[in-house]
């Protein structure tokens, strides 16, 4: 982004209307553009960064709590302990990764961890490796 665009986006003296202006023309220009990296903003010690990936990973098909059980799967924790830590019933764990073998097309614990792993999404993915190797924590 150009010094000016960022000045402009960041001004509180600007109108709601420019704001809007000026944001709708920064998506229209980053949508069009073929980068890689779409937006770089720093603001004060905050630097946001968005970057435009090839193609959706795996982990982007499952729901935040399908993406859960997958992590503590990954963790080895079986289902019981699953069930215990997140207070659902162990059948409600088996119907969570029977919906995640569909989504991912496996058949087993151990393909659906190296699906996740491996399968389209970066291993080194910082919100995706979390998932997967996250240490098992419980709340309350």
């Amino acid at each position: 982004m150009k010094d000016g665009a960022r000045t402009a986006l960041l001004d509180m003296g600007g109108t709601a209307a420019e704001v809007e202006a000026l944001v709708q023309a920064l998506i229209g220009r980053l949508a069009a553009s073929g980068e890689r990296v779409l937006l770089d903003l720093a603001v004060g010690d905050i630097r946001c960064l968005v970057i435009r990936c090839d193609q959706a990973g795996p982990m982007t098909l499952l729901s935040p709590r399908e993406r859960e059980i997958a992590r503590m799967v990954a963790c080895g924790h079986p289902n019981k302990t699953i069930a215990s830590v997140l207070e659902i019933s162990t059948w409600t764990v088996a119907s969570h990764l029977r919906r995640i073998f569909v989504k991912l097309d496996v058949s087993s614990r151990a393909a659906m961890v190296n699906r996740l792993a491996s399968g389209g999404d970066r291993p080194d993915s910082e919100a995706d490796a979390g998932l997967l190797v996250a240490p098992l924590v419980r709340q309350g």
